[in-house]
């Protein structure tokens, strides 16, 4: 009894430190990164980008800009939930991407460094900013890359744009999983545990479902060339928001790459199939 009771005394210590060391070290790599730290990265890279802060409706918000030769095309990156401008940095540092175009990633309301405004629940919203950005490009020369959350936001804008690019895109509202721990941000009592931009995800996810039903029968308002590149095993944006994407365009229309086994992270962990496919887009 003596050593079953010692035995669950470490066992507690060390799924408590456990849990601890998880919160900060997650907390770590998704906080945002200051000005100066995005600009340290890059530099790191051997790569200057353009930083600046641009206002939409009011709100103001950090975007990144690579010029990597005049009539190259652009390549638009929108992240998710949460995540920032950097998401994309492997990308956008790639030495072979960068002889073929120009890059431009941001960070969405609510998810910049300090950003004191709130995430404002709305693809509508996300979609109009992201057209803002593009006006100025050729939209013929532009690709616009939507991972996670971005995935809709991508969808959602109409342009008549060189090709649409998702990356397990979460725009099904009836495969949508609400995760237990997002009880965290619910309950007023554990609220206070939850990181400010944690807080921001905690939102969106909660009013995702029912602002995806505003779509539900506009997606194939998209006239455009579309790639969805999915693993088979997402959890998080499970591999059957792809599927239901692919019975609603027509074959000439639509392309999905699947990646037995990838999951939701396949930004980072099948950085080599992704960036194949952004090759062969910009031909």
């Amino acid at each position: 009894m003596k050593k079953l009771k010692k035995f669950l005394k470490y066992f507690f210590i060390l799924l408590g430190l456990g849990l601890v060391l998880g919160y900060f070290s997650f907390y770590y790599f998704t906080k945002p990164k200051s000005d100066n730290q995005i600009i340290s990265e890059f530099s790191e890279l051997n790569i200057q980008p353009e930083l600046a802060y641009e206002d939409f409706k009011g709100f103001s918000y950090r975007k990144i800009k690579i010029t990597n030769g005049k009539n190259l095309p652009t390549m638009v990156f929108v992240h998710g939930t949460i995540g920032s401008s950097v998401d994309f940095i492997g990308y956008m540092s790639d030495s072979v991407l960068a002889k073929r175009a120009n890059f431009i990633s941001y960070d969405r309301v609510g998810y910049n460094y300090k950003d004191e405004n709130e995430t404002q629940e709305s693809i509508a919203f996300e979609r109009d900013l992201l057209q803002s950005i593009t006006k100025d490009l050729e939209p013929k020369e532009t690709i616009v890359v939507g991972y996670s959350y971005g995935g809709p936001i991508a969808l959602a804008d109409t342009n008549n744009y060189k090709k649409t690019i998702l990356i397990a895109p979460a725009v099904y509202h009836k495969v949508e999983p609400q995760f237990w721990f997002i009880n965290i941000y619910k309950w007023q009592l554990t609220r206070w545990l939850v990181p400010r931009v944690w807080k921001q995800a905690g939102k969106e996810k909660l009013s995702h479902v029912e602002d995806l039903q505003n779509f539900d029968d506009n997606w194939t308002a998209n006239k455009n060339a579309l790639l969805s590149i999915h693993g088979t095993a997402d959890v998080i944006v499970p591999f059957s928001n792809s599927e239901y994407l692919e019975k609603q365009f027509p074959k000439n229309q639509f392309d999905l790459v699947k990646i037995p086994g990838g999951r939701h992270f396949l930004i980072w962990e099948d950085f080599d199939i992704i960036k194949e496919e952004f090759l062969k887009s910009l031909d």
